[in-house]
């Protein structure tokens, strides 16, 4: 009944995500209990590194937004499809489909240019240490920040924007949450264009990041072999693994996505990608920094000792 929904109507019918009746309060409240856990450590995280003044150095203040966005990212996703499971209901706003669409692609971009400027906060510290200081002020900071987000926001501004010109003759939308390729599918023109800048849209953000991380971590280790320092090589092993495995993470997650929608036969399994690809590294990241990193692993520990300790 409700897949007749006329192509005029503001509402727009989302795909089933396809689990068992039987499975569906097990899964639900997995994701719910894996969503809250990942909202307190990413608050925890920024809580912590913005109330200790130890903390406030370029690293931490630039993992700051990772973490922001790892929030952002997963409310965009995780609470609709919440409420969806449970209420059964898949109809959606178009509208609310479009602010969906912008947030969930603005935090895969947004991923990458915030691990391009902590790259580059890297770079200088283990290339230049003697000049850190001097170029990683808190201007360059606060710039490389805005920068990362403005360039992601562009991106993704220009590609719903071209899926927005587009007239509509479908309602619905095939996925279980709504993306810019479903978006732009509800139309029956040409959509040409949006391949193509879909396309000049995922070699830009690709080539930039994997090219500045292998550009800078090839630099880095150049210069570990070279100066042969152990203090140096201790340094960078330190600083750069919990930054690289971050990265690792977040693109081996990305492409799973882009192979699985080349087995439409699985779909399932491509919407469990889908979801992990959110979940996965805004779990993980926390855990990673407040373990790699000393100074955030120092802090936690120092914070849980006063607890634990009588007073």
């Amino acid at each position: 009944m409700m897949e007749n929904i006329s192509s005029s109507s503001n509402l727009l019918l989302m795909e089933e995500l396809g689990i068992p009746e039987s499975s569906t309060y097990p899964v639900f409240f997995t994701l719910l209990f894996v969503y809250i856990g990942l909202i307190i450590s990413n608050i925890g995280i920024i809580v912590m590194i913005i109330v200790e003044r130890s903390l406030h150095q370029p690293m931490y203040l630039l993992f700051c937004n990772l973490s922001v966005n790892d929030i952002l990212g997963n409310t965009f996703l995780l609470p609709p499809l919440l409420i969806d499971m449970i209420s059964g209901n898949r109809l959606i706003g178009f509208h609310a489909c479009v602010f969906q669409v912008f947030g969930a692609h603005t935090y895969g971009s947004a991923s990458h240019t915030i691990l391009i400027i902590m790259a580059i906060d890297r770079y200088v510290a283990i290339c230049n240490p003697l000049q850190y200081n001097a170029i990683m002020t808190p201007k360059t900071v606060w710039t490389l920040s805005v920068s990362a987000w403005a360039f992601a926001i562009a991106l993704v501004g220009i590609l719903v924007s071209l899926s927005l010109r587009l007239s509509r003759c479908r309602s619905v939308i095939p996925n279980f949450y709504c993306d810019n390729a479903s978006l732009f599918k509800l139309s029956c023109e040409d959509v040409s264009v949006n391949n193509i800048f879909g396309l000049f849209y995922t070699v830009v953000l690709l080539a930039s990041s994997i090219g500045s991380v292998a550009v800078t971590y090839i630099r880095i280790a150049v210069i570990c072999w070279t100066q042969k320092n152990a203090e140096l090589n201790s340094k960078a092993i330190q600083t750069c693994a919990s930054h690289l495995v971050v990265y690792l993470i977040m693109l081996f997650a990305g492409f799973i996505i882009v192979i699985m929608h080349r087995f439409p036969e699985y779909p399932f399994l491509r919407r469990l990608v889908a979801i992990l690809f959110h979940i996965v590294p805004g779990s993980l990241n926390p855990i990673i920094y407040g373990i790699q990193t000393k100074h955030i692993r120092n802090k936690i520990l120092q914070v849980f000792s006063r607890k634990i300790v009588p007073s």
